[in-house]
């Protein structure tokens, strides 16, 4: 019989985890993972999340975990913790880093829990800077810039950045995927970025309302054609942006409205 408790498990390969396991990943940068938020032991976008894992372990590593032996780590993380909570699962080739050792080896898996999120209550500015993520498609963990574009928004009033390419493109936000609205359909932008879940679960259930959406490039001086903004990632689906760089919009209240719409339409289901 499962015990829930109130504690947050953190487990590698189905074991808990201990300190000397542990302590080589808070310096490991060649490792990748997908975050959920799971609420009354149960996930969204499962089977993207499943997806994401195995991709980027073929792209980094070679090898995948079955998607089962995932499964099984998963559901006895949930065993032992608490009904709500936030779940990480990476995945890492133990002594990997900086060696050959993790090239066609199978990785381990570290299941991480923490305490529930619903992302920031208030509208963001975000500051435009260039940069263009390493591997922008993998969730990898090799992500310092994140932080310091972060710092560096704060210290000039902004909440957060948001990204331009080389290409003059707006790609993604720091651990966020941007979207618009021009008044009558969704538009996400066009460039190198990751496909986050909560953008992919958004995605499906838009179409299936039969919203129109699109990917388009979008740059700064392009704006100026779109009614509102936001952000979105696994803490939640949609938080209005009233500022990109110079750049101000309202809070597009629609597409919030649609955003939330096109996440509740998606099932919380049984891992």
């Amino acid at each position: 019989m499962s015990v829930h408790t109130t504690a947050y498990p953190a487990l590698i390969d189905n074991r808990t985890a201990s300190a000397s396991e542990l302590a080589p990943l808070a310096f490991s940068g060649f490792a990748h993972f997908t975050a959920m938020q799971i609420r009354s032991h149960k996930a969204k976008g499962m089977d993207l999340h499943l997806a994401r894992l195995r991709e980027a372990s073929l792209a980094l590593f070679g090898k995948a975990l079955p998607d089962g032996e995932i499964l099984a780590s998963v559901r006895l993380a949930l065993e032992q913790g608490p009904a709500d909570m936030s779940l990480t699962v990476t995945l890492f080739v133990p002594d990997g880093e900086f060696t050959a050792a993790s090239k066609g080896a199978t990785p381990s898996m570290l299941v991480r829990t923490g305490a529930p999120h619903d992302g920031p209550a208030h509208p963001l500015r975000l500051q435009a800077v260039a940069h263009e993520r390493h591997l922008a498609s993998i969730k990898h963990v090799g992500e310092g810039a994140k932080t310091w574009f972060l710092h560096r928004a704060l210290e000039q009033g902004f909440d957060d950045a948001a990204f331009v390419d080389r290409h003059g493109r707006l790609s993604e936000a720091s651990i966020w995927n941007l979207v618009f609205w021009d008044g009558q359909a969704v538009v996400w932008s066009e460039a190198e970025l990751l496909l986050g879940t909560t953008m992919r679960i958004v995605q499906r259930q838009l179409e299936r309302m039969g919203v129109p959406q699109r990917r388009q490039e979008i740059r700064l001086d392009e704006l100026a054609a779109f009614t509102g903004a936001a952000v979105m990632n696994s803490w939640t689906p949609g938080v209005p942006v009233t500022a990109i760089g110079e750049h101000g919009f309202p809070v597009a209240e629609t597409l919030m409205g649609l955003l939330n719409e096109a996440w509740q339409a998606e099932a919380y289901v049984s891992i």
